[in-house]
């Protein structure tokens, strides 16, 4: 995707999530347990702040967040946060060197595509806590939204925090799964210290495979699936196996 895509996505979830989150603060939120509606809206404020500032000074603000934040109101900590985000998004070019923990990618390229990322997330959690019906993800953006999660968030994880993953996989017998969201193909091979991700297909046969449409294959890796909801996802085969693969997911995203 395009950096300007990113950033039209990110305006619109904004957006949506915006006018969610200012109808019911106290609402529960399903799938982020133990927080509400004004929790979640806080969250995602201090999140954009912490990347604003990690652009602006080179570096990731450590304790966080601050004290103070706890005075503002979370809408208009919110607004503020997406200002100020924006503004600097504004100012510098995706190429730009900046602070971040993807040791791979520390560019505002980054930032700019895991805001919009984490901004669609966020909504999609907004409007099932209010009751809101949960508006589409776009295609480009959900198949984005799967690389990442898959390449960014476990891979990474695993290769650099593996001590957390150790009950997951050290008595992995080593695991092939292929996952398919609409036309986009990833092909992911697990086992002792490793979850590895390779584009396509591939060849040869997979212990599990997990299919079906972008959106509802992003919703189901980051769990965001609503209570009883049939999301059109069709997982095949070992059920250990793909017990495997939830668990590594849920550890590098929690």
């Amino acid at each position: 995707m395009q950096f300007t895509r990113f950033l039209d996505c990110l305006a619109a979830d904004y957006d949506r999530l915006r006018s969610a989150v200012e109808t019911d603060a106290d609402a529960p939120v399903p799938t982020c347990p133990g927080w509400t509606v004004a929790d979640l809206t806080r969250h995602v404020a201090e999140v954009y702040l912490h990347k604003t500032l990690a652009m602006r000074e080179g570096v990731e603000a450590d304790p966080w967040p601050p004290k103070e934040f706890a005075d503002e109101e979370p809408v208009a900590l919110l607004d503020r946060g997406y200002t100020a985000l924006r503004a600097e998004f504004a100012t510098r070019a995706p190429e730009d060197p900046t602070a971040g923990w993807y040791a791979a990618d520390r560019s505002v390229g980054f930032w700019i595509r895991r805001m919009a990322q984490e901004t669609v997330v966020h909504r999609i959690d907004a409007e099932l806590a209010v009751g809101r019906p949960v508006a589409p993800v776009p295609d480009d953006l959900a198949v984005d939204g799967v690389d990442e999660l898959l390449k960014v968030f476990v891979s990474f994880a695993v290769a650099e925090w593996g001590e957390y993953f150790g009950e997951i996989l050290d008595a992995s017998p080593g695991r092939t799964f292929l996952v398919r969201a609409g036309g986009t193909a990833w092909r992911v091979r697990t086992g002792p210290g490793e979850f590895t991700v390779a584009d396509g297909a591939g060849e040869g046969p997979a212990d599990a495979t997990l299919s079906g449409p972008p959106e509802a294959v992003l919703r189901r890796l980051w769990n965001r699936t609503g209570a009883g909801e049939d999301d059109g996802v069709t997982v095949e085969g070992d059920p250990e196996a793909v017990e495997e693969l939830r668990r590594c997911v849920v550890v590098a995203t929690q």
